[in-house]
């Protein structure tokens, strides 16, 4: 007698196309099954109760006080099984309307129970209630128009109140367990977005450190390919085998920088699902980090570049470096001696890295002020925003700027555990 679908016209109530906005909700195919058995149901109990009236046993008849009741009571059945395919869009008004039939009608308690079940179903509780108080009340009088042949009139009353008592419980059965299944669809709904919300600020964050990355190993490279660049351009008298050892290192950055920007690009161009299912893991393979044990290579790039670099390197094991530590290492070195050569070329830069388990790990980069004008090498100014977020994801902190005798200084640490 019910269906579960359509939308809810006021706060609070359960979807289904029974409500009073359902007029423009198709009915689906569960629908018009429910449809047609309750109007075949509702014939059927018409057909029985005019048969009934019309008995000229007495036992099976609940008589009329006028004869020509009986035939206007069959075409008032007919109209309430006819209301039965309009119950979706006005139930509490039909329900209302109805309601004085119920008073001498034998042959609409079928149909009129179904919209009153209809009401229960798809409106407040406190509307289905009052619905049920008029009843009940009509239950009264109705005993009294059309008394049972053998009944009492009180155990009529009584099964009349059982009756509705019971369609208005299951009626509140039905609509609390369509209720249910309604949150749990929609908590799965919203698990679901939550999901789809969680994968898209997966995709940011690594689109954004992927960024991060991009920018300092391209910075550093890029300035290596400036530098040279720039010494070439000033000493175009230089001895061939600089030129020749300058040119190698210009070409050999490039073709590193190159690389790293076609890796990053086919990062961020690259389906995030078909990553994953290329990938065992469900994540796309990444190369290698650098750790504090590729630091000399890295020193000794910058020297190959004529940078004057001193690295004191006072950690015991550069190796047994956690790899979170080592690659953070590396990346404040990395900008340190990037913006040393952008900021104060020609001049001397000390890198000290120093600490131990338990005690923590200090990172210093310092360079003198430069003599004469910095070159204008261009640069997004975003370098140390990204290393103090680096740093302070790490649980360390940094600092940065001029000393009391004029030297810049880079400084980090980072949290070592024993």
């Amino acid at each position: 007698m019910t269906s579960a679908a359509a939308a809810p016209d006021h706060p609070g109530l359960l979807p289904g196309s029974l409500t009073g906005a359902v007029g423009a909700t198709r009915r689906t195919t569960r629908d018009w099954v429910v449809d047609s058995l309750c109007f075949l149901l509702g014939l059927g109990w018409v057909l029985l109760a005019t048969g009934d009236a019309l008995s000229p046993d007495p036992k099976f008849a609940a008589p009329l006080p006028q004869p020509w009741m009986v035939p206007v009571d069959a075409v008032i059945g007919l109209v309430c099984c006819a209301l039965l395919w309009v119950r979706r869009r006005w139930p509490l008004g039909l329900a209302v309307a109805t309601l004085p039939l119920t008073i001498f009608s034998m042959a609409g308690a079928v149909p009129l129970l179904i919209i009153y079940f209809t009401v229960v179903v798809h409106r407040r509780t406190a509307v289905a209630l009052a619905v049920t108080a008029g009843g009940l009340l009509t239950n009264f009088a109705f005993s009294y128009v059309r008394p049972d042949p053998e009944l009492p009139y009180w155990v009529v009353t009584a099964w009349g109140a059982v009756l509705c008592l019971s369609a208005l419980a299951w009626g509140m059965f039905v609509r609390a367990r369509r209720q249910l299944v309604v949150s749990l669809r929609e908590r799965a709904h919203r698990a679901e977005a939550e999901q789809q919300l969680r994968v898209e600020q997966a995709r940011h964050l690594e689109r954004t450190r992927i960024a991060r990355e991009m920018h300092d190993v391209l910075a550093h490279r890029i300035s290596l390919l400036s530098l040279h660049a720039g010494a070439l351009e000033f000493r175009p008298d230089a001895p061939p085998h600089e030129i020749v050892r300058a040119a190698g290192v210009m070409r050999s950055s490039a073709h590193q920088a190159l690389q790293d920007l076609r890796e990053v690009i086919g990062v961020l161009r690259a389906d995030t699902g078909a990553a994953a299912e290329r990938s065992p893991a469900g994540t796309t393979p990444e190369r290698p980090q650098p750790t504090l044990a590729d630091l000399p290579a890295l020193v000794e790039e910058s020297r190959q570049a004529g940078m004057r670099v001193t690295v004191r390197n006072r950690v015991a094991d550069p190796a047994a470096t956690p790899a979170a530590i080592g690659r953070s290492t590396y990346r404040i070195v990395q900008e340190g001696l990037t913006n040393a050569r952008k900021h104060a070329p020609g001049a001397a830069v000390t890198v000290t890295v120093e600490g131990a388990p338990g005690a923590g790990l200090a990172i210093e980069v310092r360079n003198r002020r430069p003599v004469g004008p910095p070159p204008e090498i261009p640069g997004a100014g975003t370098g140390l925003i990204g290393l103090a977020e680096r740093t302070t994801l790490a649980g360390g902190r940094l600092e940065h700027g001029r000393t009391e005798s004029g030297d810049y200084r880079l400084g980090a640490w980072l949290p070592w555990s024993a």
